[in-house]
């Protein structure tokens, strides 16, 4: 259980530095301002703590059923 959440957890911060990537392109190419480039990844790391969250959750609970 602990080794496919911990793959979950990798995954989310994968997609997490490449929308952040994303975004750091777009606002080189002046696509974006610098502000909504600051609330766009203040966003990304919100949903990604919440998933995080989840895991960790999932990752108790699952641990809990097995053990009983």
């Amino acid at each position: 259980v602990h080794k496919i959440i911990e793959d979950g957890r990798v995954s989310v911060r994968n997609i997490r530095r490449e929308a952040n990537d994303h975004l750091k392109k777009h606002e080189k190419e002046h696509e974006l301002s610098e502000d909504n480039l600051r609330r766009a990844m203040d966003n990304i790391q919100e949903m990604t703590d919440d998933y995080i969250k989840e895991l960790n959750q999932m990752q108790t609970t699952k641990e809990k059923e097995i053990l009983e």
